[in-house]
């Protein structure tokens, strides 16, 4: 019928590649020092990778066993070490990049951003748009033994819906209830959704074993799964050891044979551990480019859709003021977190996504422009004087960004104290803090990333359940659009220009996935915020 998507069915070996917890793909803020690199060239990471034609930036403001020897083996130095490594527990930025060592999941990310076979080697959609059944491959199984079928994932769904601790059930709104028929997972929709595919991939529905996920505690400690590797040994908070699945399924094509995976100490003492060879790969913070590109490694951004925003409560003082909330939009410089928290990588944003994504909308590009003085105005017709307004900016832990913020708006006659609270996350997702700093690193599903930030029971909205006008329905047309469909763009992106109607988030900049490696290791696939190591070789087998 038209508008129907076609089959997804390749060949076996195809291979291309209103919760109230903290968002599991989302981090409180950069991790950066504070200081100024001028003259260096951003790199519009996912512009890059996804389209072939320049866009312009945004305008502002100016200890265990070690591995097997002989084999080919990663020495993964990560800042974001895994805090839990059950799937559906996982909490923050980037930890399903690591879990992704070991977990699979229904489909992946390509280079495109789109979603391809994984566990799954094809689903098809019902005539309605209502059902999509996904086809998994045959014969694969947990490391544990366990088969790979329709019931471990009716099973995984189950779990991250209904487990207390679930941080995914806000992501599983559509579904309703999945059957299992072998090797057929019919999953019942509540609305008429084509976004599933995207969204069922690493970062929403890793699969673990039915059996381990039986003791969730237990698995979070030694984790199950059907990835390309298997834990050999796990240190909480510190390091992993993992060794290559013989039964992964795409197991030919994965040429590392261990992984070690330690805590990254801190960041300036990361180029020297991969300078002298105790890493050979790290995720890199920005103010260590300069000295890891002199050290002769390889320095290169991974495609992403990291976003910080500023979180405004309209239903609190001063923010339930229209003029007080465009007042901060006009204070706010965006250049200056680019210059100051990313050393020239990242780039400006007043969106969620970044420049060149299929859900960027040109049309709403820089609506509030850095105005100080237009800032000061509408203050004043809202009966402020400068000094009036005093702001609380609660944050988890110190941020040059928080000191960005307060000398800003400063600048405009807005007082902002900067309190850490470690517990910052309990009220600040039970939506109780009135001004706060947040970052995420999106979904594969565009729907997912605009529904987390600015819908009524948005983890991401902190003025919840306040929404922009219209912005329901735009994001139900798009979920009934089919990704194939001519009008797909579009819709989408009048779902992205209603959500940024809202006034509950001003954003500001996106930080890249900046990472180091030493020329041994090969270059990795550019699949936009995942860390996929098909393909990949390590020169002289370590």
């Amino acid at each position: 019928m038209p508008g129907r998507p076609t089959p997804h069915r390749p060949g076996p070996d195809s291979r291309t590649g209103a919760d109230s917890r903290p968002e599991p793909d989302s981090r409180p803020g950069p991790r950066s020092r504070t200081a100024r690199r001028p003259g260096r060239l951003r790199t519009t990471a996912l512009a890059t990778a996804l389209v072939s034609v320049l866009v312009p930036v945004l305008g502002a403001c100016g200890g265990g066993a070690g591995a097997s020897a002989g084999g080919a083996t990663l020495r993964w130095a990560s800042s974001y070490f895994p805090a839990h490594w059950d799937p559906v527990v996982s909490g923050s930025g980037a930890q399903f990049r690591e879990l992704a060592l070991v977990y699979a999941s229904l489909t992946r990310t390509d280079e495109k951003g789109d979603a391809v076979p994984d566990l799954a080697e094809s689903w098809e959609y019902n005539d309605k748009g209502d059902e999509v059944t996904f086809h998994l491959r045959p014969g694969l199984k947990f490391s544990d033994g366990e088969p790979v079928d329709a019931a471990a994932v009716k099973a995984a769904v189950e779990r991250a819906k209904k487990q207390k601790n679930s941080a995914l059930f806000g992501d599983l709104t559509s579904i309703g209830s999945v059957d299992a028929d072998g090797l057929d997972a019919v999953v019942h929709l509540t609305q008429v959704d084509y976004q599933i595919p995207q969204l069922l991939g690493q970062r929403v529905l890793q699969i673990a074993s039915p059996k381990a996920a039986a003791n969730p505690r237990k698995l979070d400690q030694k984790p199950v799964g059907a990835g390309p590797f298997v834990v050999q040994q796990l240190i909480p908070g510190t390091k992993v050891l993992l060794k290559k699945n013989p039964d992964y399924w795409d197991a030919k094509n994965i040429h590392i044979d261990d992984v070690e995976l330690v805590s990254a100490p801190d960041a300036s003492t990361v180029v020297s551990g991969l300078r002298t060879g105790v890493y050979n790969f790290a995720d890199l913070d920005p103010s260590q480019a300069d000295a890891a590109e002199k050290a002769g490694l390889d320095v290169f951004v991974q495609p992403g859709f990291n976003a910080s925003n500023l979180s405004l409560n309209v239903n609190k003082p001063p923010f339930d003021d229209d003029r007080v909330v465009d007042a901060v939009r006009h204070a706010v410089n965006r250049e200056e977190f680019v210059d100051k928290l990313t050393f020239g990588h990242g780039e400006a944003t007043d969106q969620p996504f970044p420049t060149g994504y299929v859900a960027y909308d040109p049309q709403s590009r820089d609506p509030y422009p850095c105005d100080p003085a237009k800032s000061r105005k509408l203050l004043a017709e809202a009966g402020h004087k400068a000094g009036d307004i005093t702001l609380d900016l609660v944050i988890p832990a110190e941020d040059p960004q928080a000191e960005i913020v307060q000398s800003q708006l400063a600048a405009v006659g807005i007082t902002v104290r900067i309190k850490i609270d470690k517990n910052w996350a309990t009220p600040f997702f039970a939506k109780d803090l009135t001004f706060s700093l947040y970052g995420t690193t999106g979904r594969d599903s565009a729907v997912q990333t605009l529904t987390a930030h600015f819908g009524p029971n948005g983890p991401l909205n902190l003025s919840t359940p306040y929404e922009p006008a219209g912005f329901d329905a735009a994001v139900a047309k798009v979920r009934r659009t089919p990704l194939d469909s001519p009008d797909y763009v579009r819709n989408l992106r009048a779902a992205t220009r209603a959500g940024l109607k809202s006034k509950a988030l001003v954003f500001t900049y996106s930080s890249p996935n900046l990472f180091a490696k030493s020329k041994a290791v090969s270059d990795l696939p550019k699949n936009p915020a995942h860390i996929d190591w098909t393909g990949v070789t390590i020169a002289g087998g370590s």
